[in-house]
């Protein structure tokens, strides 16, 4: 029988608290998750603990700092599948989250979860960052950007900055080795309009992993030519 005792446990060592309601959703959505990945490769980690610990803790992991207010917008780049913006928005329901990933089986995945958790104010979108953060719609509207993808902060920064209004805020969820990434990304950062405010390193609850959360504030506009196209944040990160 599916159970998320494990992230029970450790989002109390975290000092947060989940619901029933929130009970709930976490154990509909690993149910779903284990289901949908005997069909297609949505996630490697797929051991009811492990997905708990890896997926569920490590996603609610940013609540912990003090940014999170009521009603903000968040969008989630690279989410996959749906980590880390569904965790969030299952412990906040007030946020306001967009999901975004490249990869069309994934979105449909999360579509459904979305519908089956009868989740409201939060879009899954099928498309390219730098393709989005060129849209109206989209470009310096949300509160926070968010990822956990795999890419060196250098090329998350063009990829994620573009999407935070001015006093916002870019997350990077990142291991616990990141010195070499600050230091190579102060450019990026300075470009794009942001300044790092801080860096928190945290072990994650009921394992021996250490994380990082890289936290970039929004200081001005990111200028028009940024993100770049044709792969050129990846290839030559600025």
């Amino acid at each position: 029988m599916t159970d998320v005792n494990t992230l029970i446990e450790g989002a109390r060592e975290l000092g947060l608290s989940i619901g029933q309601n929130e009970i709930y959703e976490f154990t509909t959505y690993k149910e779903l998750l284990k289901e949908w990945n005997q069909k297609f490769n949505i996630t490697s980690i797929t051991d009811d603990i492990e997905i708990d610990i890896k997926h569920f803790i490590d996603s609610i992991t940013p609540l912990t700092l003090n940014i999170f207010n009521d009603n903000m917008k968040l969008i989630d780049i690279g989410t996959g599948g749906g980590f880390p913006g569904l965790p969030l928005k299952i412990m906040n329901k007030s946020l306001g989250v967009v999901l975004l990933d490249s990869t069309k089986k994934k979105i449909n995945f999360l579509n459904m979860v979305i519908e089956k958790l009868a989740l409201n104010d939060i879009e899954a979108i099928h498309g390219r960052a730098e393709e989005l953060a060129r849209d109206k719609d989209y470009r310096e509207k949300f509160d926070i950007a968010i990822s956990r993808a795999v890419a060196s902060l250098n090329t998350l920064c063009e990829y994620c900055l573009p999407f935070v209004k001015v006093g916002g805020y870019f997350i990077s969820m990142k291991g616990s080795d990141i010195e070499e990434e600050l230091k190579e990304a102060k450019n990026s950062i300075k470009i794009l309009g942001g300044r790092l405010k801080d860096v928190k390193v945290l072990n994650i609850p009921l394992s021996d992993i250490k994380h990082s959360l890289i936290i970039i504030e929004k200081i001005k506009e990111t200028p028009t030519k940024y993100p770049r196209g044709g792969g050129k944040p990846k290839k030559k990160p600025l």
